[in-house]
């Protein structure tokens, strides 16, 4: 017994050793998790600061380009082609030549109304002479009354003959010159639907090529009946005040790229379509480089109204429910919910009328995050839309970004939960 008693204190005074031991080690853990909870620094979120600035309210309407002016170029007169005379997708003028008839018949019959106008003129020229000796025998009772006036109407029948011929030779003339068809307006001529050796008549419905101008072009856009009525009616309440003066137009192309050139609107139809309820809106957009083509489908953005003193907030910044709502940066960096009014959606943005003051910053990216976090605050960051270049010396911050500040922060509880 003597033995055993020492070895027995040895093993319980060990115990006790390793026990505070471990005492210390888990305080020491604690101790620095709770100091690195202290020392994480406040999340980033991507803010925007907001402005009142008037705001332009723009409708998208979808429409397809249309030439200015398009001409179908038919025969007025009856004949074989015999040339072509203009390279199909040119640009020809106005009376420039484009397809020659064969005109025999025509040259003919202009022949014959000439000789037919010279016989008249001899036929005339008969007739003066004979009255002109006719007058001092009438007047000398040498001849009868009745020869005199026999005279005087052949001079009226020749005069009548003339006119008739010289009528004639007009006529002829148009036939000869409607045998070589020429440009009705200026503009680009597409292809030719007909070929040397095809007969074509002045009732013919076959148009032999079709000419286009191009510059400028107008665009044809309907918009519903309904949307105009309530564009109106708040642009009357005053919530909303009406764009003056020329209305500027953009034209967007199917691959939702800008067309450089600002179009103008020309006007509104006052009359809606009984059929589908819109109303239809011409723009007229120029084309010197002759970029766009008739024919194209395009998107016209529409100026309409603006609002004053309103602010634009991305989308995502903003919670939709019976109640709009924003988040707001503080001064001291904590957040808060703000009340707000949407009056309008502008691409990917709101447009809010109520609820914001000049200089807040709404909370655009990140608060998902800094809520896993449970942060008090936070630490804001002008937010930049996706696929632009942020400011020099500031990065928006991101949901990787702050998702990496949640594993830092937390990476001291892991080593020790390990420990």
């Amino acid at each position: 017994m003597a033995f055993n008693a020492p070895k027995t204190l040895r093993v319980a005074a060990l115990a006790v050793a390793t026990a505070l031991a471990l005492s210390a080690c888990g305080g020491e853990d604690q101790a620095q998790q709770q100091q690195a909870g202290q020392q994480a620094p406040a999340p980033e979120v991507g803010v925007v600061t907001v402005s009142p600035a008037d705001v332009t309210i723009s409708t998208d309407l979808p429409g397809r380009l249309e030439s200015r002016r398009t001409a179908n170029v038919r025969a007025q007169v009856g004949g074989i082609i015999q040339q072509r005379l203009f390279q199909e997708g040119s640009y020809v003028r106005a009376g420039q030549p484009l397809y020659q008839l064969d005109n025999a018949t025509y040259v003919a019959g202009l022949e014959s109304a000439r000789a037919q106008l010279a016989s008249a003129e001899a036929t005339l020229a008969k007739a003066n002479a004979d009255l002109a000796r006719y007058k001092p025998l009438v007047e000398a009772d040498a001849i009868s009354k009745q020869e005199y006036d026999a005279a005087i109407q052949a001079k009226r029948a020749g005069e009548a003959a003339v006119k008739s011929a010289q009528a004639a030779i007009k006529s002829s003339q148009i036939n000869v010159n409607y045998s070589r068809i020429t440009a009705p307006i200026s503009g680009f001529i597409g292809q030719s639907n007909v070929s040397e050796g095809t007969l074509v008549s002045a009732n013919d419905a076959t148009v032999l090529a079709r000419i286009q101008q191009t510059n400028p072009l107008y665009v044809n856009v309907t918009q519903s009946a309904t949307e105009v009525m309530k564009l109106r009616q708040r642009i009357a309440n005053g919530e909303m005040q009406a764009v003056n003066g020329a209305v500027e137009v953009s034209i967007l192309l199917e691959d939702g790229s800008e067309y450089p050139q600002k179009g103008r609107l020309l006007f509104a139809d006052p009359t809606v379509d009984e059929t589908t309820g819109q109303v239809t809106l011409r723009a007229e957009v120029p084309n010197a480089d002759n970029i766009l083509l008739p024919g194209l489908y395009v998107r016209v953005s529409l100026p309409q109204a603006a609002i004053a003193n309103a602010f634009v907030v991305p989308q995502q910044a903003v919670t939709r429910g019976q109640k709009d709502t924003v988040m707001i940066v503080n001064a001291d960096g904590s957040m808060a919910p703000r009340e707000v009014t949407v009056a309008q959606q502008q691409g990917s943005n709101w447009i809010i009328t109520g609820g914001l003051q000049a200089g807040d910053k709404v909370i655009v990216d990140g608060l998902a995050i800094a809520g896993m976090m449970g942060a008090q605050k936070v630490t804001p960051k002008e937010w930049t839309p996706q696929g632009q270049a942020p400011a020099a010396g500031a990065a928006p911050a991101t949901a990787s970004q702050a998702a990496s500040d949640v594993q830092t922060a937390s990476a001291p509880a892991s080593a020790s939960a390990a420990q």
